[in-house]
């Protein structure tokens, strides 16, 4: 049985989808067997395509990003393995909509950076940042 993985942010349009289409990139490079998928905590975008930045850099990458922008459900923290948020309040809203006993472990997606010039928090881009 494949790994899983769910990357979450707030509106699943910027950097969760993102964190997905770098994430499927290198494990299609890797010849592995994941499942990886992103979701919001909240609804505004579902539906939505990314935001032009992130398609943009991904484009930039040469990094294929297809996704549709969708909202975490309960039934995700059973389907996942790992569930890996990019900021304090995804997290927060996370492990309160989490079931008791579900399989997902949760943790920030940033705590994984191996490089100590950047900080464990992936700030949200959406407002007042004109580049990813």
């Amino acid at each position: 049985m494949s790994q899983s993985v769910a990357f979450v942010c707030l509106g699943n349009i910027c950097r969760s989808p993102m964190a997905e289409a770098v994430f499927s990139y290198v494990a299609n490079e890797y010849g592995l067997d994941l499942k990886i998928e992103s979701f919001g905590t909240a609804g505004y975008h579902v539906g939505e395509t990314p935001d032009s930045r992130t398609v943009s850099t991904c484009k930039k990458h040469r990094v294929p990003i297809n996704h549709r922008a969708q909202q975490i459900k309960s039934s995700h923290f059973n389907e996942f393995d790992y569930i890996l948020c990019m900021d304090e309040s995804n997290l927060q809203n996370l492990k309160r909509i989490q079931p008791k006993n579900s399989k997902a472990k949760l943790s920030l997606f940033g705590k994984y950076r191996t490089d100590p010039q950047f900080e464990v928090i992936v700030d949200d881009p959406y407002y007042g940042v004109k580049s990813l």
